[in-house]
């Protein structure tokens, strides 16, 4: 389920009416956030993104992770919250960054908390993120919990980058030689047409094939962009209905490589997420709530909500996830090795680097594939259609001769 935008109106302990927006899954669940702070809701209602959120959207994971960083260096450094967001706002150097550090000063200044302030922008800062916040500032302990955060946000950050460097010279490789096939099919192939009509002489049938097929292309080319838009299209709208959204994913999970490596990042996106919540003192029915959330597959977050409500009846979390069959053996043993040492928290941010280090290598090992595999369908391509048709033209003279 993902998460909405409600607005609220509540009385706090003094009668002052707090007007405010938060993400949460229910309206159940804003009330008992409300009542956490010693606010009575007297008005719920759902609402969308305000011009302010939208504003911090341009917001990226790298400005993010420097205000991380930079918040941890003054935090540690036993600056008070006020002060240490009036200085990062004199350093930041994104423009979005700054007007959104602005927003939390002024929050604060109200008397909001941080947590408070940072939920109410949840397109930059995830549930997980202001948890740990929130759990730092109830316990005195952010000072402790900000560096963890911050290298949590750092190694995503990373493994993130490596997927997609990783990806961007196949790519290329691949576009590349599909823009010259069909560029030698399109203006160079139709020139030895006229050739061919002027000596009158009967054509090979590979040679006629390419002509047809340039012939075609010239005609009805634009129709495959068309074709493709439509395909993206029709791809991206799978995930606007639940039924098609789960039979989509679990699509992709069922790819013979590609289904794995979706399977393992996922794994160590959950692993890591919820290794730094109980890390830093959340609650385990809480904290599985918040790190369902970061699981984008919607079968394995489906099988993540069966996991939660398991654990809420009483069973172990490494015996509820090894009964949904969906997650790979190593995961929930070592969670059971964890619940049985106490060492639960470690145990996952570890796995979570294990899952990290396999989806790297393969895809090392993928990419390594495909380069040269690539290259040998671009020379097959180019090559097949150039010796096709200087074959044809050879033919040609000899017949003349």
């Amino acid at each position: 389920m993902s998460a909405s935008y409600f607005k609220y109106q509540a009385f706090d302990a003094e009668g002052k009416v707090q007007v405010g927006q938060l993400s949460a899954d229910s309206e159940r669940e804003v009330v008992r956030l409300l009542q956490g702070r010693n606010l009575t809701p007297v008005k719920i209602t759902v609402g969308k993104a305000g011009s302010e959120r939208l504003r911090t959207s341009k917001i990226s994971h790298t400005d993010l992770l420097d205000f991380t960083n930079g918040l941890t260096t003054l935090v540690e450094a036993r600056v008070p919250i006020d002060k240490a967001l009036r200085l990062l706002d004199g350093i930041t150097e994104s423009q979005a960054m700054r007007e959104l550090v602005k927003q939390l000063l002024r929050d604060v200044k109200e008397g909001k908390s941080l947590a408070e302030a940072m939920e109410s922008h949840p397109q930059v800062f995830s549930k997980m993120y202001v948890n740990i916040v929130r759990a730092g500032e109830e316990g005195g302990i952010l000072h402790d919990l900000l560096p963890d955060l911050a290298e949590f946000l750092d190694t995503s950050a990373r493994t993130r980058q490596a997927v997609i460097s990783a990806m961007i010279y196949p790519t290329v490789l691949l576009i590349t030689g599909i823009i010259s096939v069909f560029l030698l099919l399109i203006f160079v192939v139709p020139q030895f047409a006229a050739m061919f009509e002027d000596a009158g002489t009967e054509i090979p049938a590979s040679a006629a094939f390419l002509l047809s097929l340039s012939e075609f292309l010239q005609s009805y080319g634009y129709l495959f962009i068309v074709a493709i838009v439509l395909m993206v299209v029709a791809w991206r709208r799978l995930d606007q209905d639940p039924k098609t959204k789960l039979q989509k994913h679990g699509f992709l999970l069922s790819l013979p490589l590609l289904g794995t490596l979706i399977l393992y990042r996922e794994c160590a996106v959950f692993a890591r997420t919820l290794g730094a919540l109980l890390g830093a003192g959340i609650p385990l029915i809480r904290a599985l709530r918040v790190s369902r959330e970061v699981v984008s597959n919607a079968v394995l977050n489906e099988q993540l909500q069966k996991v939660e409500e398991d654990v809420r009846g009483g069973a172990g979390l490494g015996v509820s996830l090894e009964k949904t069959q969906h997650f790979p053996t190593l995961l929930h043993q070592l969670v059971a090795v964890g619940e049985e040492s106490g060492r639960t928290s470690s145990i996952l941010l570890k796995s979570a680097v294990t899952f990290d280090t396999y989806v790297r290598n393969q895809m090392a090992a993928l990419v390594s594939a495909l380069q040269p595999a690539l290259i040998i369908f671009l020379a097959i391509a180019v090559g097949g259609i150039t010796i096709t048709m200087l074959s044809a033209v050879f033919s040609m003279n000899s017949v003349e001769f």
